[in-house]
């Protein structure tokens, strides 16, 4: 029995680099849209926000020189590239979708709304919004929390490359502890580097939970969905 019908799923876009380093790995594009079918057939109602950190960095592009609107615009560009291939990688599994841009594309994507993004989930299409929220200064993060608030998902799951939230980075600390339960409070007191400000107050206020979790381990997104408890839940 599924606990959350409906989900935003943020996918990150550097993860998406697999060992490659920069771009979009073949192998890691396929597993997460298998990961994604998997539990589509389950029954979830699914939303994506996907990153573009493989591609490009409105923030880090600033800090080399560029502007920060134009970067961050450029950002936006690179999540729409990673939403179109993940768009493709699910038509190859027969899995119904539709990629909606924040900023006008046709017919690259169709232009998002809330109204006609949630009448295509409950049509049964896993919805695809890209192109950040459409304004510079925001992260794709923020874009994920506001999607998810949009759409009425009752949870957010942001899959990342570690298993959870812990007091310290677990790279580089392995005394770090993980966290199984945490409440937005305690994130915000903890200065913990979750998501970024805006995003995680957008979250709170709105009574939007978050599930952090390793979207990089096969699996690891139907054994949450089915109530594994594999990562931190965020209330």
């Amino acid at each position: 029995m599924l606990t959350y019908k409906r989900i935003l799923l943020k996918l990150s876009g550097e993860s998406l680099m697999g060992e490659q380093g920069y771009g979009i790995d073949a192998k890691r594009l396929s597993e997460y849209a298998e990961q994604i079918s998997e539990i589509e057939s389950m029954g979830v109602q699914i939303a994506i926000v996907i990153g573009g950190g493989n591609i490009f960095r409105g923030l880090s592009g600033a800090a080399k020189g560029f502007d920060r609107v134009k970067g961050d615009q450029m950002g936006m560009l690179a999540t729409v590239i990673n939403s179109m291939a993940l768009s493709s990688a699910l038509d190859a599994l027969n899995v119904k979708n539709r990629v909606l841009t924040a900023i006008g594309m046709e017919p690259i994507g169709e232009l998002y709304s809330s109204f006609k993004a949630i009448k295509c989930i409950e049509a049964g299409e896993v919805v695809i919004v890209s192109g950040g929220t459409g304004n510079p200064f925001f992260t794709t993060d923020t874009a994920s929390a506001l999607r998810g608030i949009e759409v009425k998902a009752d949870l957010m799951l942001k899959g990342t490359r570690v298993d959870g939230i812990y007091t310290t980075d677990p790279e580089k600390d392995p005394k770090a502890e993980k966290f199984s339960e945490i409440t937005f409070d305690e994130i915000y007191n903890r200065n913990l580097k979750v998501m970024d400000l805006t995003a995680t107050t957008l979250c709170k206020e709105n009574k939007l939970p978050i599930y952090v979790f390793n979207m990089d381990v096969y699996g690891n997104l139907k054994r949450v969905m089915s109530g594994e408890k594999i990562g931190t839940l965020v209330k």
